[in-house]
């Protein structure tokens, strides 16, 4: 997000994974001019905590005093928490509605107690990497990395060659434009009970032509579904292939993303889940232009420090 400061100065936040935290920090002070910007790594200091699901804007709004109905998704607010400053985004990582909190370390802890007590159930890691499969939501470091483009990786809406102004892999991107792109990512869903998971090769007629990147058996769906990179005419929908699981092909077919969209429904349970969340602060004199593009039936909320 982005703001100004005090000093009316630009200023920008970026959450980055907190697995590639030093990765991403490198990257910046690489690339960053550092007689324009002042860069603050905040991850020290700050915790994120992401309420997800369909009873997340009622629980969370006891302990918010801005109106949360009033965010829009994707959209985001400066206010308080517990009557603390914080930093309140409609966004997720679970493909359920819900929200992003970001306060200091004291208050995360504050605050995760609060929700606890407000029956909120913790929630791990391994609930939220099925729930964001299950939307389709790519895994930086499995799905998406330095090998591969938002075309590539169904990412294109989040690209716009359309605006002025240039960016580090923008002429790349526009060749794969103009030229269409070798390989996409695809959804599969697994015939009979068998996982694919990361790193299986996927086949077609008995030849080796991609890879599954993230695959688990969905718990709403009831089946095995995956995620793979395959060439670009075999990634349309109901394309037969097969995927290699200990040295056996087993059927798999191409079908839309995501494999499951989140419906509104009425609950009384909450979810708690626990993450970590790397924070980056960019301070920026005025003139500085800042580009920032970058439960199912319960409701789950997501501690990151």
């Amino acid at each position: 997000y982005q703001g100004e400061d005090a000093t009316g100065e630009q200023r920008g936040v970026m959450i980055v994974n907190a697995a590639t935290t030093h990765k991403d920090k490198t990257w910046l002070l690489q690339h960053l001019d550092q007689n324009e910007v002042r860069f603050q790594d905040l991850s020290p200091e700050k915790v994120l905590i992401a309420v997800q699901g369909p009873k997340a804007t009622s629980i969370l709004q006891t302990l918010v005093q801005e109106d949360l109905t009033s965010i829009k998704a994707f959209g985001h607010l400066e206010g308080t928490v517990l009557d603390k400053p914080a930093f309140l985004a409609r966004t997720g990582y679970t493909g359920e509605d819900g929200f992003e909190v970001m306060v200091d370390l004291d208050v995360g802890i504050e605050l995760w107690r609060s929700l606890i007590n407000a029956g909120v159930i913790p929630c791990g890691l391994g609930a939220r990497d099925t729930l964001r499969l299950e939307a389709a939501m790519a895994l930086y470091g499995q799905d998406i990395d330095d090998t591969t483009t938002p075309l590539e990786a169904g990412l294109g809406w989040l690209v716009h060659l359309d605006t002025k102004g240039d960016f580090i892999g923008r002429s790349v991107l526009e060749q794969q434009k103009v030229a269409g792109v070798q390989r996409r990512i695809v959804g599969l869903q697994m015939q009979g009970r068998n996982i694919a998971r990361h790193g299986y090769q996927v086949l077609s007629t008995g030849v080796v032509v991609g890879e599954v990147t993230s695959g688990t058996l969905s718990p709403t769906l009831g089946y095995p579904i995956a995620l793979a990179y395959v060439p670009t005419e075999l990634a349309t929908v109901n394309q037969q292939l097969e995927v290699e699981i200990r040295g056996k092909a087993y059927p798999a077919v191409v079908v839309k993303r995501p494999f499951y969209r989140s419906k509104i429904v009425s609950v009384t349970n909450t979810k708690l889940l626990s993450v970590m969340v790397g924070w980056v602060s960019l301070s920026f004199k005025p003139t500085y232009a800042v580009l920032n593009d970058i439960f199912r039936m319960q409701t789950g909320i997501s501690a990151e420090s």
